[in-house]
């Protein structure tokens, strides 16, 4: 959810709870005064009734309502309370209305001429029922209104105030660490959105100057390893070529030569794993994946055909991707490779390319499940070659996550391996 539709659900809850109190504050308010106004009319009436009896004794005998807006009944002995009023609201039969309607009612007692009289005024009211209605449409449209100003303030203030910070998640968005790419941030008055810009500005700085050196870091000392073993592998074969060597001695400087050319192996491995989480193969393209596995299995041919192995490739449809050649070739290289490595003698490699996926099916000498949590950990090896680096499989899940690729390992008779190009 965005910002701005964020603050406006907590702005609508908070002015729906905020209404609702004001609305029952404002009805019991309204009709307080309403009463109030009834009752000072009441009284107006009732104090011209008096002075109308005082000149025209006559109407101390209207008895019903039928002939005015009061009735007068004598009372045969003093009332408790003389000249009290009391209000009440009741119900009266309207001729025009036909229905029993609400009116309110002033009940009083005087004494004229030594005699004591009950005055009952009555004036109509505002139905209650009417008047709840009439609110509840009011305050209806007054939240409306309030809601359709608020979405308006978001739309066309607010996210004209927010235009800077929106601005720089997009570029945020599109910064690409590797390519060195400086941000160029927009000029605003708001104070934290400058300050915020300030800071990134500073972060993003440090962040690459780090990328650089660590990058430089990793290539010098990968290339400061690589030569002294070179060397060391150099010298020992000259000396293996050039002194006559006992078999004890020969056994030595080979186990020495195998050390090294596995240290060799593992440093370029190691090497290749963190340039592919720094993201240091930029350069992508559509990529044939049918064309580059035959031209694998052909360059697997000697290797596969060394261990009795067949490899066979099942193209059902072609399958095109954009990704980087060479991270694709290590991908494939790598699990082809560790099929060939760990395959049955006399047996057969499977490669099955579909719409959106390639597996690679292959026996082997123990047919039991491999651990598929721990296959593409780091240094995780599942046989005991003396020569695996136990980086293969490691190298080829982090390029398969790179891509979003799902590489995963499944046994179903065979140890299936299944990238999944989405």
């Amino acid at each position: 959810m965005k910002l701005l539709n964020y603050t406006s659900k907590y702005f609508v809850i908070i002015l729906l709870f905020i209404i609702f109190i004001w609305a029952t504050f404002f009805y019991y308010s309204m009709l307080d005064e309403i009463y109030d106004s009834m009752d000072d009319g009441l009284e107006n009436q009732k104090g011209l009734v008096l002075q109308k009896a005082k000149k025209n004794p006559s109407i101390l005998e209207q008895k019903q309502f039928e002939d005015g807006y009061y009735m007068i009944h004598k009372l045969s002995q003093r009332p408790k309370k003389l000249g009290i009023d009391h209000y009440r609201d009741t119900l009266m039969f309207m001729q025009n209305e036909e229905d029993f309607e609400p009116v309110r009612l002033l009940e009083t007692s005087f004494l004229m001429k030594d005699n004591y009289y009950k005055l009952k005024v009555i004036t109509s009211m505002v139905e209650e029922d009417d008047l709840i209605a009439d609110l509840f449409y009011s305050i209806l449209w007054l939240y409306l209104g309030l809601i359709l100003s608020i979405l308006i303030l978001n739309n066309f203030l607010l996210k004209n105030t927010w235009k800077p910070f929106y601005n720089l998640l997009d570029k945020l968005r599109n910064f690409n660490i590797e390519t060195e790419e400086k941000i160029s941030f927009e000029t605003t008055k708001i104070e934290e959105f400058s300050l915020l810009n300030k800071n990134i500005e500073q972060l993003l700085y440090k962040s690459q100057e780090s990328f650089k050196q660590q990058k430089q870091f990793i290539e010098n000392a990968s290339h400061e390893l690589q030569t002294p073993i070179a060397i060391s592998i150099n010298k020992l074969e000259l000396i293996l070529e050039k002194n006559n060597l006992n078999e004890e001695q020969a056994k030595t400087f080979s186990s020495v030569l195998q050390h090294l050319e596995r240290l060799k192996r593992f440093n370029k491995s190691l090497l290749l794993l963190t340039k592919i989480e720094n993201n240091q193969f930029i350069v992508e393209e559509h990529i044939n994946i049918n064309k580059l596995l035959k031209q694998l299995v052909e360059d697997f041919y000697d290797f596969s055909n060394y261990k009795n192995l067949t490899i066979q490739l099942i193209s059902q449809e072609d399958l095109n991707y954009y990704i980087n050649k060479d991270l694709a070739v290590i991908l494939f290289t790598n699990l082809i490779q560790n099929a060939v490595k760990h395959g049955k003698k006399d047996s057969q490699i499977e490669i099955l390319i579909s719409k959106n996926t390639v597996i690679i099916k292959n026996e082997s000498e123990k047919n039991i499940p491999l651990d598929g949590e721990k296959i593409f950990n780091r240094f995780y090896k599942q046989t005991g070659l003396q020569n695996s680096t136990g980086l293969g499989l490691s190298i080829a899940k982090a390029i398969s996550n790179k891509y979003s690729c799902g590489l995963r390992y499944y046994y179903k008779d065979q140890h299936c391996f299944e990238v999944n190009f989405l």
